[in-house]
Protein backbone atom coordinates (compact mmCIF):
# COMPACT_ATOMS: atom_id res chain seq x y z
CA UNK A 1 0.00 0.00 0.00
CA UNK A 2 2.61 2.45 1.23
CA UNK A 3 4.12 1.25 -2.55
CA UNK A 4 1.29 2.15 -4.16
CA UNK A 5 0.78 5.61 -2.18
CA UNK A 6 4.61 6.74 -3.28
CA UNK A 7 4.10 5.77 -7.09
CA UNK A 8 0.84 8.23 -6.75
CA UNK A 9 2.51 10.63 -5.79
CA UNK A 10 5.41 10.41 -7.31
CA UNK A 11 2.87 10.67 -11.09
CA UNK A 12 1.58 13.47 -9.46
CA UNK A 13 5.01 15.58 -9.22
CA UNK A 14 5.96 14.39 -13.01
CA UNK A 15 2.48 15.64 -14.13
CA UNK A 16 2.52 18.74 -12.53
CA UNK A 17 5.59 19.54 -13.85
CA UNK A 18 4.71 18.55 -17.17
CA UNK A 19 1.80 21.07 -17.07
CA UNK A 20 3.80 23.47 -15.70
CA UNK A 21 7.05 23.49 -18.60
CA UNK A 22 3.93 22.79 -21.38
CA UNK A 23 2.46 26.58 -20.74
CA UNK A 24 4.52 28.32 -23.09
CA UNK A 25 4.83 30.82 -21.50
CA UNK A 26 8.62 31.15 -21.12
CA UNK A 27 10.36 33.40 -23.52
CA UNK A 28 14.08 33.20 -24.34
CA UNK A 29 15.91 36.49 -24.56
CA UNK A 30 17.39 37.75 -28.38
CA UNK A 31 14.46 35.71 -29.66
CA UNK A 32 11.12 36.60 -30.84
CA UNK A 33 8.49 34.82 -33.68
CA UNK A 34 5.82 37.70 -35.13
CA UNK A 35 2.82 36.58 -36.81
CA UNK A 36 -0.19 38.07 -38.38
CA UNK A 37 -3.70 37.59 -39.86
CA UNK A 38 -4.30 35.99 -43.04
CA UNK A 39 -4.62 39.33 -45.27
CA UNK A 40 -2.23 41.61 -47.54
CA UNK A 41 -2.23 43.99 -44.74
CA UNK A 42 -1.50 41.87 -42.21
CA UNK A 43 1.48 40.42 -43.88
CA UNK A 44 3.04 43.59 -44.91
CA UNK A 45 3.15 44.54 -41.19
CA UNK A 46 4.62 40.88 -39.60
CA UNK A 47 7.31 41.51 -42.33
CA UNK A 48 7.71 45.57 -41.38
CA UNK A 49 8.34 44.60 -38.01
CA UNK A 50 10.53 41.93 -38.31
CA UNK A 51 12.86 43.66 -40.63
CA UNK A 52 12.97 46.73 -38.23
CA UNK A 53 13.94 44.45 -35.86
CA UNK A 54 16.09 42.38 -37.86
CA UNK A 55 18.24 45.81 -38.72
CA UNK A 56 17.90 47.94 -35.48
CA UNK A 57 18.81 44.71 -33.18
CA UNK A 58 20.56 41.72 -32.53
CA UNK A 59 17.92 39.32 -32.21
CA UNK A 60 16.81 36.45 -33.92
CA UNK A 61 13.55 37.02 -35.38
CA UNK A 62 11.27 34.51 -36.92
CA UNK A 63 8.05 35.20 -39.13
CA UNK A 64 5.17 32.75 -39.12
CA UNK A 65 2.79 34.75 -41.68
CA UNK A 66 -0.66 34.54 -41.96
CA UNK A 67 -1.16 32.20 -39.21
CA UNK A 68 -4.89 32.54 -38.84
CA UNK A 69 -7.59 35.20 -37.29
CA UNK A 70 -7.37 36.70 -33.75
CA UNK A 71 -9.17 33.53 -32.00
CA UNK A 72 -6.05 31.65 -34.27
CA UNK A 73 -3.25 33.95 -33.40
CA UNK A 74 -4.81 34.24 -29.37
CA UNK A 75 -3.93 30.70 -28.74
CA UNK A 76 -1.11 31.01 -30.18
CA UNK A 77 0.20 33.57 -28.36
CA UNK A 78 -1.43 31.81 -25.18
CA UNK A 79 0.80 28.71 -26.32
CA UNK A 80 4.03 30.77 -26.76
CA UNK A 81 3.93 30.00 -29.91
CA UNK A 82 4.32 33.07 -31.17
CA UNK A 83 5.48 36.39 -29.49
CA UNK A 84 3.85 39.34 -31.40
CA UNK A 85 1.56 40.38 -34.40
CA UNK A 86 -0.34 44.11 -34.82
CA UNK A 87 -4.10 43.58 -33.38
CA UNK A 88 -6.37 46.55 -33.91
CA UNK A 89 -8.53 48.28 -31.17
CA UNK A 90 -11.70 48.06 -32.12
CA UNK A 91 -11.27 44.11 -32.05
CA UNK A 92 -9.19 43.84 -29.07
CA UNK A 93 -11.74 46.03 -27.27
CA UNK A 94 -15.04 44.60 -28.94
CA UNK A 95 -14.61 40.86 -29.73
CA UNK A 96 -11.84 39.64 -27.97
CA UNK A 97 -11.98 41.50 -24.48
CA UNK A 98 -16.44 41.55 -25.50
CA UNK A 99 -16.57 45.09 -23.97
CA UNK A 100 -19.71 47.60 -25.49
CA UNK A 101 -18.72 50.06 -27.68
CA UNK A 102 -20.78 53.53 -27.40
CA UNK A 103 -20.82 55.21 -30.50
CA UNK A 104 -18.54 59.04 -29.83
CA UNK A 105 -15.85 56.91 -27.61
CA UNK A 106 -12.80 58.35 -28.69
CA UNK A 107 -9.94 56.38 -29.87
CA UNK A 108 -7.94 56.92 -27.15
CA UNK A 109 -10.56 55.88 -24.56
CA UNK A 110 -10.34 52.84 -26.62
CA UNK A 111 -6.70 52.34 -26.78
CA UNK A 112 -6.07 52.46 -23.18
CA UNK A 113 -9.02 50.45 -21.92
CA UNK A 114 -7.70 47.73 -24.43
CA UNK A 115 -4.08 48.25 -23.27
CA UNK A 116 -5.48 47.64 -19.81
CA UNK A 117 -7.34 44.91 -20.37
CA UNK A 118 -5.03 42.95 -22.09
CA UNK A 119 -2.57 43.46 -19.50
CA UNK A 120 -4.65 42.07 -17.20
CA UNK A 121 -6.56 39.05 -18.68
CA UNK A 122 -3.71 38.12 -20.87
CA UNK A 123 -0.41 39.62 -19.51
CA UNK A 124 -0.02 40.64 -23.28
CA UNK A 125 1.37 44.46 -24.16
CA UNK A 126 -0.22 46.84 -26.28
CA UNK A 127 3.12 49.03 -27.72
CA UNK A 128 2.26 51.98 -29.02
CA UNK A 129 -0.26 52.79 -32.25
CA UNK A 130 1.25 52.65 -35.93
CA UNK A 131 -0.65 55.49 -36.96
CA UNK A 132 -3.49 54.27 -39.40
CA UNK A 133 -7.11 53.11 -38.54
CA UNK A 134 -7.99 50.46 -40.51
CA UNK A 135 -12.13 50.33 -40.19
CA UNK A 136 -14.68 48.15 -41.88
CA UNK A 137 -16.57 49.68 -44.44
CA UNK A 138 -19.43 47.98 -46.09
CA UNK A 139 -19.18 48.46 -50.12
CA UNK A 140 -20.40 47.95 -53.12
CA UNK A 141 -20.55 48.15 -56.84
CA UNK A 142 -20.60 51.88 -57.54
CA UNK A 143 -22.90 51.06 -60.44
CA UNK A 144 -25.39 49.57 -58.17
CA UNK A 145 -25.38 51.58 -55.26
CA UNK A 146 -26.32 54.06 -57.78
CA UNK A 147 -29.12 52.46 -59.30
CA UNK A 148 -31.04 52.14 -55.59
CA UNK A 149 -29.82 55.27 -54.61
CA UNK A 150 -27.54 53.76 -51.38
CA UNK A 151 -25.13 56.42 -49.58
CA UNK A 152 -25.43 55.22 -45.80
CA UNK A 153 -26.16 51.71 -43.93
CA UNK A 154 -29.98 52.90 -43.06
CA UNK A 155 -30.53 52.96 -47.16
CA UNK A 156 -29.37 49.44 -47.54
CA UNK A 157 -32.60 48.00 -44.91
CA UNK A 158 -34.64 47.98 -47.58
CA UNK A 159 -32.83 46.88 -50.42
CA UNK A 160 -30.82 44.13 -48.32
CA UNK A 161 -33.34 41.20 -48.85
CA UNK A 162 -32.82 41.12 -52.80
CA UNK A 163 -28.72 41.06 -51.93
CA UNK A 164 -26.17 38.94 -51.19
CA UNK A 165 -23.74 39.83 -48.14
CA UNK A 166 -20.15 38.19 -48.54
CA UNK A 167 -17.58 38.31 -45.71
CA UNK A 168 -14.78 35.95 -44.10
CA UNK A 169 -15.86 33.47 -41.84
CA UNK A 170 -14.87 35.38 -39.02
CA UNK A 171 -16.89 38.24 -39.38
CA UNK A 172 -19.43 36.04 -38.66
CA UNK A 173 -18.49 34.96 -36.06
CA UNK A 174 -17.40 38.07 -34.11
CA UNK A 175 -19.21 39.56 -31.25
CA UNK A 176 -18.66 42.71 -33.39
CA UNK A 177 -19.53 41.16 -36.69
CA UNK A 178 -22.42 39.73 -38.76
CA UNK A 179 -25.07 39.56 -36.29
CA UNK A 180 -24.46 42.36 -34.03
CA UNK A 181 -24.34 44.80 -37.30
CA UNK A 182 -27.58 42.97 -38.72
CA UNK A 183 -29.54 43.85 -35.67
CA UNK A 184 -28.31 47.74 -35.15
CA UNK A 185 -29.47 48.26 -38.60
CA UNK A 186 -32.45 45.64 -38.85
CA UNK A 187 -31.12 43.73 -41.89
CA UNK A 188 -32.44 40.63 -43.59
CA UNK A 189 -29.58 40.11 -46.39
CA UNK A 190 -30.75 37.77 -49.20
CA UNK A 191 -27.89 35.44 -48.92
CA UNK A 192 -24.81 35.65 -47.03
CA UNK A 193 -21.27 34.05 -48.13
CA UNK A 194 -18.05 33.38 -46.68
CA UNK A 195 -15.31 34.52 -48.69
CA UNK A 196 -11.23 34.97 -48.37
CA UNK A 197 -11.00 38.51 -46.97
CA UNK A 198 -8.29 39.26 -50.12
CA UNK A 199 -10.49 37.90 -52.87
CA UNK A 200 -14.18 40.15 -51.93
CA UNK A 201 -13.28 42.86 -53.60
CA UNK A 202 -13.30 40.97 -57.00
CA UNK A 203 -16.03 39.43 -56.02
CA UNK A 204 -18.09 42.65 -55.02
CA UNK A 205 -16.40 43.85 -58.78
CA UNK A 206 -17.78 40.96 -60.94
CA UNK A 207 -20.91 40.90 -59.25
CA UNK A 208 -20.86 37.68 -57.64
CA UNK A 209 -21.32 39.09 -54.43
CA UNK A 210 -23.27 42.60 -53.73
CA UNK A 211 -22.00 43.82 -50.51
CA UNK A 212 -18.44 43.50 -48.63
CA UNK A 213 -17.07 44.43 -45.46
CA UNK A 214 -14.12 45.97 -46.98
CA UNK A 215 -11.47 47.17 -44.93
CA UNK A 216 -11.19 51.03 -45.25
CA UNK A 217 -6.83 50.78 -45.96
CA UNK A 218 -7.66 48.77 -48.83
CA UNK A 219 -6.82 50.46 -52.38
CA UNK A 220 -8.89 47.98 -54.31
CA UNK A 221 -11.63 49.98 -53.12
CA UNK A 222 -10.89 53.29 -55.33
CA UNK A 223 -9.36 50.45 -57.76
CA UNK A 224 -12.58 48.72 -58.50
CA UNK A 225 -14.87 52.06 -58.02
CA UNK A 226 -16.61 50.38 -55.24
CA UNK A 227 -18.63 52.91 -53.41
CA UNK A 228 -18.60 52.86 -49.22
CA UNK A 229 -21.54 53.55 -47.47
CA UNK A 230 -21.46 55.86 -44.43
CA UNK A 231 -22.00 54.34 -41.20
CA UNK A 232 -24.42 56.53 -40.04
CA UNK A 233 -25.12 55.13 -36.71
CA UNK A 234 -21.09 54.91 -35.76
CA UNK A 235 -21.83 51.50 -35.58
CA UNK A 236 -18.47 50.55 -35.76
CA UNK A 237 -15.80 51.82 -33.84
CA UNK A 238 -11.94 52.62 -34.18
CA UNK A 239 -9.57 49.74 -35.46
CA UNK A 240 -5.94 51.45 -35.07
CA UNK A 241 -3.23 49.17 -35.55
CA UNK A 242 -0.54 48.48 -32.51
CA UNK A 243 2.61 45.88 -31.74
CA UNK A 244 0.76 43.84 -29.59
CA UNK A 245 3.40 41.18 -27.39
CA UNK A 246 3.97 38.91 -24.38
CA UNK A 247 4.78 40.57 -21.28
CA UNK A 248 7.52 37.33 -21.06
CA UNK A 249 9.02 38.54 -24.35
CA UNK A 250 9.43 42.30 -22.89
CA UNK A 251 10.98 40.70 -18.99
CA UNK A 252 13.37 38.75 -21.21
CA UNK A 253 14.50 41.95 -23.41
CA UNK A 254 14.31 44.93 -21.26
CA UNK A 255 15.10 47.04 -24.25
CA UNK A 256 12.46 45.40 -27.17
CA UNK A 257 9.31 47.73 -26.07
CA UNK A 258 11.35 50.98 -26.47
CA UNK A 259 12.67 50.08 -29.96
CA UNK A 260 9.61 48.70 -31.51
CA UNK A 261 7.93 51.59 -30.25
CA UNK A 262 10.28 53.51 -32.28
CA UNK A 263 7.66 52.68 -35.02
CA UNK A 264 4.82 54.80 -33.78
CA UNK A 265 2.98 56.59 -36.05
CA UNK A 266 4.87 55.32 -39.02
CA UNK A 267 2.11 54.96 -41.21
CA UNK A 268 -0.66 57.27 -41.87
CA UNK A 269 -4.28 55.51 -43.79
CA UNK A 270 -3.46 56.82 -47.21
CA UNK A 271 0.30 55.45 -47.04
CA UNK A 272 -1.18 52.15 -45.88
CA UNK A 273 -3.58 52.06 -48.45
CA UNK A 274 -0.60 52.72 -51.04
CA UNK A 275 1.30 49.60 -49.35
CA UNK A 276 -1.89 47.41 -49.98
CA UNK A 277 -1.98 48.70 -53.48
CA UNK A 278 1.81 47.69 -54.39
CA UNK A 279 1.35 43.94 -53.36
CA UNK A 280 -2.34 43.65 -54.30
CA UNK A 281 -2.65 45.74 -57.53
CA UNK A 282 1.34 45.71 -58.79
CA UNK A 283 1.84 42.49 -57.30
CA UNK A 284 4.96 43.19 -55.30
CA UNK A 285 5.90 40.76 -52.59
CA UNK A 286 4.98 41.75 -49.00
CA UNK A 287 8.18 41.58 -47.30
CA UNK A 288 10.03 43.47 -50.19
CA UNK A 289 7.60 46.81 -49.53
CA UNK A 290 8.15 46.31 -46.31
CA UNK A 291 11.62 46.89 -46.91
CA UNK A 292 10.90 49.63 -49.36
CA UNK A 293 8.98 51.56 -46.94
CA UNK A 294 11.17 51.59 -44.50
CA UNK A 295 14.22 52.48 -46.34
CA UNK A 296 12.04 55.26 -47.61
CA UNK A 297 11.55 56.43 -43.95
CA UNK A 298 15.55 56.39 -42.80
CA UNK A 299 14.84 53.18 -40.69
CA UNK A 300 17.12 50.76 -42.35
CA UNK A 301 19.67 50.63 -44.76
Amino acid sequence: MKKLVTIFISSILILSLVACSSGGDEAESGKIVISGKKYTEQVILSHLMAEYLKANTDMEVEVKEALGGVFVLQEAMKKGDIDMYVEYTGTGYLNVLKNEYTPGQSPDDIYNETKEGYADEFNVAWLEPLGFNNTYALALRGELADELGLQTYSDLIEAAPELSFGADPEFFERGDGYDALADAYGYEFGEKKNIDPDLQYTAAKDGEIDVITAFSTDARISQYDLTVLEDDKDFFPPYYAAPIIRQEVLDANPELADKINELAGILSDDEMRELNAEVNLEKKQPKDVAIEFLQSKGMIE
